[in-house]
């Protein structure tokens, strides 16, 4: 059974980076490149895993968050950001997720987070 790993992010070298970290650790990327892609994505490929920016067009990364967790899907989430803005990590919390990056992050923490799934 195949496992995915979702990444949304609006920048197309963090996708490129945790597409190829991910393809490494045998697990199947799914890219989305704001909040609303990864709602569709996430309700389509069922993730174990996301990957998710909290600051992107369209949609923010925690109100894609509430559409994913209000869908059902159990993913384990790990928040990304190159800013600490409370605001958002406290409406993250409300939701759940389960980790947060901080950008730049350290591709061992990254390696770490997908042999855990």
């Amino acid at each position: 059974m195949t496992k995915y790993v979702l990444v949304a992010d609006d920048q197309a070298g963090i996708r490129f980076l945790l597409d190829t970290i991910i393809r490494e650790s045998g697990l199947e990327p799914v890219l989305a490149a704001n909040g609303k892609e990864a709602v569709e994505k996430a309700k389509k490929y069922r993730p174990e895993l996301i990957f998710l920016d909290i600051r992107m067009p369209v949609m923010d990364g925690v109100e894609a968050l509430s559409k994913i967790k209000e869908e059902g899907i159990d993913a384990c989430v790990v928040l990304m950001s190159a800013y600490t803005d409370e605001s958002f990590l406290d409406r993250a919390r409300n939701i759940g997720f389960s980790r947060f990056l901080r950008k730049p992050f350290d591709l061992n923490d990254v390696r770490t987070i997908l042999r855990a799934v």
